[in-house]
This record gives C-alpha cells, sequence and structure tokens, in this order.
C-alpha cells in the first residue's frame, strides 16, 4: 500500500494538515497539498492513496527518467512554454495563442489544484456539456480541444497513464451556427455609428473589411502593409492568411475598404508627425501610434453595434454578411467557397436558402423585360428583409 501521511500543524488561531507521500519510484517524501480541515486532508489523502495503490500515475517517462504526481496547474504552465516557443518560431499566430491561454487560465482556474492522472472522463464530459448549455457547442469544443492538449502534455511528462479525453468527440455545432448578416442600409448605419467611438479612424476600415472582403478577426488583427496594393490597376489589391485553416486568398480592394484604409493610414502618419512619435513597428494595419499591433477591438465594436441599434451582431456575422450579399449579387457556391477561404463546400452549404433571392431578382428583370419598366428594388429588399428571420 502506498504511504501516504497527514501532518496536523498547530498555529497561533488555526490548524492546517499537511499531506506528503512517498514517490513509488525514487522513494523520496514529496509533498501534496495542504488543508484548513481535517476530513479534507483525509479525503484527499484517500484519493491519493488510491491513485498510487492503482497505476494511475505513468511509471517511467518516455525519456526514461521517473515521473512524479503534477498538478493540473503545472502541466498547464508547461504547456503554456510550448505554446510561446511555436508563437515565437511562427508556427503559432499571436491570436491563437491568446485564444489557447485564455481557455487554460479557464481550466486552471476550476482545476488548477487538481492533480492530472485524477481526472475521470465523466468528469471531463461534465464540464464540456456545462459549458456547451451555459454559451455554445463552439466554446465547448475549443474547451475540450485544450484539454486534450493538457493530457497530451501529460502524457509526455510522464504525469497520466490513461488519456481520459482520448475518445472524447466534439460536439455537432450546427444547430448552433449564426447566419446574422446586415442589408447594405444596416451596414450604412454601423458606420454611422462608428464616428461616434474612440476608435472611429480604424473602426470603419475593420467594418469593411468583415463585410466586404469577409475577413475574420485573426485577419485584419495579422494584416501588414505589406499585404495592401493601393496602387494595382488604380483599385488596389489585399493578401489575407487565415491560420485556422493555413489558406491564403487574394482580392481585388472594394472600393470603400480601399478609402478607409487609406484614411486611416493618412490618420496615423498625420498623428505620428503631429506628436514626434517614434514608432517601434510599422508592419501591422491596425495598430497604435507607436506600432504596436492592436491585440483586440472590443470596446469599440461593442459601442459602434449598440449605437446603431444591434446588441446581437458579432464581428464573425460580417463575414455572413459578405457570403450572403455574394449570393445575393450572383455568385455560385463554388465562388463564395474561394472567395471566403473555406475548405469545403459543406461549409459554404449554409447559404443556399438565399438563392430563392436571385430568382425573385431575376423574375422581377422578366417582368420588367415584358412591362418595360424599371426593377422595384423595395420589393426584392422587402423579400430579403423576410429572410432574417428565418436564418
Amino acid at each position: 500500500m502506498a504511504t501516504v501521511v497527514i501532518q496536523k500543524r498547530p498555529r497561533e488561531k488555526s490548524t492546517s494538515y499537511v499531506i506528503t507521500y512517498k514517490d513509488p519510484n525514487s522513494g523520496r517524501k514529496r509533498y501534496y497539498k495542504t488543508f484548513r480541515k481535517a476530513k479534507d486532508a483525509q479525503q484527499a489523502a484517500n484519493d491519493l492513496r488510491y491513485l498510487l495503490d492503482n497505476g494511475k500515475v505513468a511509471s517511467v517517462r518516455k525519456d526514461n527518467r521517473k515521473s512524479k504526481l503534477l498538478l493540473t496547474a503545472q502541466v498547464c504552465e508547461l504547456l503554456e512554454q510550448e505554446w510561446v516557443e511555436k508563437n515565437q518560431k511562427g508556427a503559432l499566430s499571436p491570436i491563437t495563442l491568446q485564444g489557447y491561454q485564455g481557455r487554460v487560465n479557464q481550466i486552471i482556474e476550476v482545476f488548477g489544484n487538481r492533480i492530472l492522472c485524477e481526472f475521470t472522463q465523466k468528469e471531463i464530459l461534465d464540464y464540456r456539456n456545462m459549458i456547451a448549455q451555459n454559451t455554445s457547442n463552439a466554446n465547448a469544443n475549443r474547451i475540450i480541444f485544450v484539454f486534450k492538449q493538457i493530457f497530451l502534455c501529460g502524457e509526455r511528462l510522464g504525469a497520466i497513464s490513461e488519456n481520459p479525453t482520448k475518445d472524447i468527440k466534439m460536439l455537432s455545432e450546427k444547430a448552433h451556427e449564426r447566419n446574422r448578416y446586415l442589408l447594405p442600409n444596416e451596414l450604412a448605419r454601423i458606420i454611422k455609428a462608428c464616428q461616434q467611438v474612440n476608435s472611429k479612424h480604424y473602426l470603419p476600415a475593420l467594418i469593411f473589411l468583415g463585410a466586404e472582403h469577409g475577413a475574420s478577426k485573426q485577419e485584419v488583427l495579422s494584416l501588414k502593409w505589406s499585404d495592401i496594393k493601393f496602387d494595382y490597376h488604380a483599385k488596389g489589391l489585399i493578401c489575407f492568411f487565415r491560420t485556422k485553416n493555413k489558406r491564403e486568398r487574394t482580392e481585388i480592394l472594394m472600393p470603400r475598404t480601399r478609402e478607409a484604409l487609406l484614411a486611416w493610414r493618412n490618420h496615423l502618419n498625420e498623428m505620428r508627425a503631429k506628436r514626434g512619435i517614434k514608432i517601434k513597428d510599422d508592419r501591422f494595419v491596425f495598430c497604435r501610434l507607436d506600432g504596436t499591433r492592436l491585440k483586440g477591438f472590443t470596446s469599440g465594436w461593442r459601442r459602434a453595434r449598440k449605437l446603431a441599434g444591434f446588441d446581437d451582431l458579432h464581428f464573425h456575422d460580417l463575414r455572413h454578411t459578405f457570403c450572403s450579399n455574394l449570393m445575393l449579387a450572383g455568385a455560385n457556391m463554388k465562388d463564395i467557397k474561394d472567395m471566403i477561404g473555406h475548405s469545403e463546400i459543406k461549409m459554404t452549404d449554409r447559404y443556399t436558402h438565399l438563392t430563392d433571392a436571385r430568382k425573385v431578382a431575376l423574375q422581377e428583370k422578366l417582368a420588367d423585360h415584358y412591362n418595360g419598366k424599371q426593377i422595384a428594388e423595395e420589393s426584392v429588399n422587402h423579400w430579403w428583409e423576410g429572410t432574417q428571420g428565418n436564418t
């Protein structure tokens, strides 16, 4: 039977109970945890003894070095170091790193003091289901992804003998897909609202990149001035790289997007010259006056959408705006797939319901041909608004 000892340590105003154990590999005495209540210490000691007696800890690491019990927080810290190194080598984008770190911190807050090898699959599934119920399947899947990375790291460290996340599958996100998109007049409304927020100089460019080019948050924050050619055939050219699927796409700059980007660049140059600011980095499009890249724009975006009357509008919905308007303008599914950067056509299938809008436009043109009248744009817009409630 494993050796687990509870030491009672009286203090001036309280008593603590320190648990130590004998490492089955080295035979050395090691510290485990400290508790304020005797019953909590006894329960923890029993759980630890069970783990040691039943070989829940891997006896030898892959590099032939003996292992020891590791807390979840300790494994998370080592995993974060690996991610930071990948980021420094360019294998992991700063935005992705930031997202991973946020979810790791969430896990540490709840499970940080737990020994990694004492987790059960049911416990992880229960936590995943709670996240899915309170937020969405997509968020639950992101948490599970990070859990899987934590336990893979635990395997490499020899901290576990069994991986409870190995057979956990991702939840379907189909039922939680958002199809919210903006009509042209709604897009104009939120652009107008940008003039009342502190980020008014760069937020319009961000919004146009999302609505007119389908750029994601990661794509716009990673965008560099070298990715944009303003003088290409007097229109301009822009290149996006999506780290999520490693796909690159190049498009002609839309007029309003080009105008907003040039206005932002002119503002940067004017303010830097006016204040004599020393530039640290001049690569990224969306940055502070010293060139430091923006990590986000949540505050300005939330303020603008609230002023425009869109409380439930996500920045990602601008990608849906781009795809939906492409479909309504006459593009087919393959066109949309290529232009948005989807890796598979099934990701684009959510926009098939908008093919009816194209039929409406064709019927209006046919009526115009017979009657010699101009298309009544209001009738198409009326149908279009009706689709919003069905998405």
